[in-house]
């Protein structure tokens, strides 16, 4: 009974609000945020024991339904891809909790910020795991509930206050969207099962009612994955929120929206039938969001936007409609957690020194914060595919499976659009360490734990770059899951 006694999770937001109200009732304030750091690294724990779990069942499949079987029970079905979406939550959330005990200490309110956070973390493992539309519809909005609270938390400035509600009101409409979506999966199969989905209408031949349910899935999902067009909330929403929580967004909660209408996409259709429109999502997501993060002075802003170009490689994986393909989008996930988490971290003790957002405005800046500039430079390398870096060898794999697909254009798209991130990755990093600061700008190294979680994120981007088997390893395995495996996955399920 591996997972029950795992589900603990589930509960972790509680035990960090009960934790913080008696800190507080008891003057301790920094009990609870040592408590919230333990659980997110029981969080990390939790994924390790349960991957352990996996390799040791049938077909590396877990199933765990509450109410009942299919079809009306909700059921967490837990595979390798499963897995490796959690290992990428549990791990970032660790990093920010880290993070935050530092950067938010000036803050108040903070036993609603670490419930919050908490419940982001638990929202995106239980889209991860769900193994039924209900399940995966519950935890949707847990996540999306946490997210909209968190990006406006800093509510005594009116910038957070209009970035959340936007934010808010455009995920609300994905939900609506998605939600009206899955009504006619339901409509049309009698069960929200995935497994028992996929038996009524994958490989069936294609009709209006289908062509329907994939345009509100992409359109339901697409808005949290911010894909060009429905992205437009993220460029306003991510730089508003608290930089821990910035991370947590363009690291994790993004990609966790493109996992799940990427399991959605291969469970119910052909990639046939899907690679053509994704693939035009993939090439407009990368370049608007690269072309619009050349105009950016705000920092945070463009991290924002070369978020969103990240999103359109990843789909580029996900339009080849191969296991090689979905391999890469998968290990891009996890490594774009590690490089874009950093990034957001260690611009977020720039601007933690500084009390600064503008690019124009960090002149000279990183010699006062050596550190902090060394972790910048290294996530902006991983993020612009620099060999050596994880970012590398993930883009190798997608735009490589992009050639093998026959997607000459998006493989060069791709190339292209790479290079041209590398402009605004090195004006910054060139503004950082040149010339030198301006007049009354004083800066000086970010508390040890801020500077420690970053370089131990900058190492890891690193030692991916240069010893990618493990990490790769269980991406092929996990793709193989979905695109492969298909048939022992709906096997398991139904037995």
């Amino acid at each position: 009974m591996v997972i029950p006694a795992s589900m603990y999770f589930l509960f972790s937001p509680m035990l960090v609000v009960l934790t913080g109200l008696l800190a507080e009732r008891t003057g301790q304030p920094k009990l609870r945020d040592v408590v919230a750091v333990l659980v997110s690294a029981l969080g990390v724990v939790f994924a390790w024991t349960l991957y352990n779990a996996l390799q040791a069942a049938p077909d590396n499949i877990l199933v765990f339904s509450l109410g009942g079987g299919p079809p009306l029970g909700a059921s967490f079905e837990i595979d390798l891809m499963g897995m490796f979406m959690a290992f990428s939550a549990t791990i970032l959330g660790f990093f920010a909790t880290v993070y935050s005990y530092n950067y938010m200490e000036h803050d108040t309110r903070l036993t609603e910020y670490y419930t919050l956070l908490s419940a982001l973390v638990v929202g995106m493992l239980g889209v991860a795991f769900a193994g039924d539309f209900f399940t995966l519809f519950i935890f949707w909005e847990l996540m999306g509930i946490a997210s909209y609270a968190l990006v406006s938390f800093r509510k005594n400035l009116p910038g957070p206050i209009e970035a959340g509600f936007k934010y808010m009101i455009m995920g609300s409409v994905g939900s609506t969207v998605l939600f009206f979506g899955i009504a006619l999966v339901y409509g049309i199969t009698g069960t929200l099962n995935f497994a028992q989905v996929s038996t009524v209408i994958h490989g069936q031949p294609m009709n209006l009612w289908y062509y329907l349910i994939f345009a509100l899935f992409v359109i339901g999902f697409g808005v949290k994955s911010a894909i060009v067009p429905m992205h437009t909330w993220l460029p306003d929403a991510h730089p508003e929120a608290p930089s821990p929580i910035s991370a947590m967004l363009s690291g994790v909660l993004i990609e966790t929206g493109l996992y799940a209408l990427t399991r959605v996409l291969f469970i119910l259709f052909e990639p046939s039938f899907f690679k053509l429109t994704i693939a035009v999502f993939a090439a407009l997501t990368m370049t608007l969001g690269n072309m619009m993060a050349l105009r950016q002075d705000d920092v945070k802003r463009m991290l924002a936007y070369s978020s969103i170009a990240q999103i359109g490689y990843m789909l580029i994986g996900v339009s080849t409609g191969l296991t090689y393909g979905l391999m890469g989008t998968l290990l891009h996930i996890l490594n774009h957690s590690l490089m874009k988490g950093l990034a957001f971290l260690s611009i977020g003790s720039v601007v933690y020194a500084t009390g600064t957002r503008d690019i124009n405005k960090l002149q000279g800046v990183g010699k006062m914060m050596p550190f902090t500039t060394l972790a910048v430079i290294v996530s902006f390398l991983g993020l612009g595919g620099v060999p050596g870096t994880n970012g590398f060898i993930s883009k190798f794999i997608l735009f490589n499976a992009a050639l093998g697909a026959g997607m000459l254009i998006l493989a060069i798209l791709g190339v292209l659009n790479s290079a041209l991130s590398m402009v605004y990755y090195l004006r910054v990093i060139m503004v950082l360490l040149s010339g030198e600061a301006e007049e009354g700008m004083t800066a000086k190294e970010a508390p040890i734990l801020m500077v420690g979680v970053t370089l131990v994120m900058a190492v890891l981007i690193i030692v991916l770059g240069l010893y990618p088997s493990p990490a790769v390893g269980i991406a092929s395995r996990a793709s193989e899951a979905l695109i492969d495996n298909i048939s022992k996955y709906i096997g398991v399920i139904l037995s």
